[in-house]
């Protein structure tokens, strides 16, 4: 008996569509949404209408007959407060990613898509493993600040699937069996570590390594002049930390690519600011060794970054004394998606309520 169930994930210019039957992946496209398109839009919802259109057509193109859908699953959004797993999608839920509860990003369009093709068809929707699931220690949340709490925000979904396929691949244990530290080096880096099955601490993208088009972390103290001293919009001002931001505006480009070519070539800054991230990502996979009290059973590199050879030996160079190194490169987040939703459709999982 088939178990056709639609994948949707979107991202910063591109939204992802999948249909498996259970874990067997029938067909995978990715939506290809022009920079130029997307920036016509002033917030990252106005963007629904035009990414929901385009998965229709992306349907229509394979035939896909969407009365024999079983459910439909989405990455999650920047929601904060979710745990990790799969959630069922409500109109509440997609109320709070239409809000300033959520952070702005591509990724919470997905419950809005999901939702939206779903209710017609009188069948579940649900999200699996928000970046903004919650499974952090408790000494982990103290901050400095008083009244603000450190929120994680990590690619919890692909951090999660990666650890599960080297746990087993690799040590023939389960996720929740081992020790890990897992970078994930995309446009974003994020990096976890991994105990019990649980995220207990992580390096937000956003106080950690910089990266294609994210600032990283920058001295609070220097960042508040720039905003004091600027007209800068809030918007704007979360554009030169997320966006516009990184490799973009250091050397003008997102494509790794070219920059470890230019790097490789003997380019002296190309070859400095590819060094400085991998060296950035090396320093809070340390801190993050130093949180499961350096005792690891080993430490994952992932995301598209992880193809480079350049990047992965300066960051093995500099961690292979805490624990061994383990490259898997990409993402698995389309087949992560779709396990959680079998585990969720077959009762191995009960799907939360938002």
């Amino acid at each position: 008996m088939s178990m056709n169930i639609l994948v949707i994930n979107p991202g910063s210019t591109t939204t992802k569509i999948a249909v498996y039957d259970g874990n067997e992946n029938i067909f995978t496209e990715t939506i290809e949404h022009p920079v130029e398109l997307i920036g016509q839009f002033s917030y990252i919802t106005d963007q629904f209408s035009m990414r929901r259109k385009s998965v229709k057509e992306i349907l229509d193109k394979h035939n896909v007959d969407e009365s024999k859908l079983v459910a439909i699953i989405s990455r999650g959004g920047l929601l904060f407060g979710l745990k990790a797993g799969g959630y069922k999608i409500n109109e509440a839920l997609v109320e709070a990613f239409k809000s300033d509860k959520a952070s702005p990003h591509a990724s919470n369009l997905g419950a809005m898509i999901a939702y939206d093709i779903a209710e017609p068809l009188g069948i579940p929707s649900y999200i699996y493993d928000s970046e903004a699931s919650d499974e952090l220690e408790e000494i982990a949340r103290i901050t400095g600040m008083k009244g603000y709490r450190y929120k994680p925000l990590a690619h919890v979904l692909n951090q999660k699937a990666v650890a599960r396929k080297v746990a087993k691949e690799k040590f023939g244990k389960e996720y929740s069996e081992i020790r890990t530290v897992v970078a994930h080096m995309g446009g974003g880096i994020t990096v976890g570590a991994h105990r019990d099955g649980r995220i207990v601490d992580s390096v937000r993208d956003d106080d950690g390594p910089f990266s294609p088009e994210r600032s990283g972390g920058i001295p609070l103290l220097d960042f508040i002049d720039i905003c004091a001293e600027s007209n800068y919009t809030k918007n704007e001002m979360i554009k030169m930390v997320r966006g516009d931001a990184g490799i973009k505006v250091l050397l003008g480009t997102t494509d790794m690519r070219l920059v470890e070519k230019q790097a490789e070539n003997g380019e002296e800054e190309a070859k400095l600011i590819y060094s400085a991230m991998a060296y950035k990502v090396a320093k809070a996979i340390g801190g993050m060794a130093t949180v499961l009290n350096c005792d690891l059973d080993c430490i994952i590199l992932t995301g598209g970054i992880a193809y480079s050879s350049f990047i992965n030996d300066i960051i093995t160079d500099m961690v292979k004394a805490i624990a061994p190194v383990v490259v898997v490169p990409g993402e698995y987040e389309m087949q992560a998606l779709a396990s959680g939703a079998v585990r969720i459709l077959s009762g191995k999982e009960e799907a939360k309520t938002y």
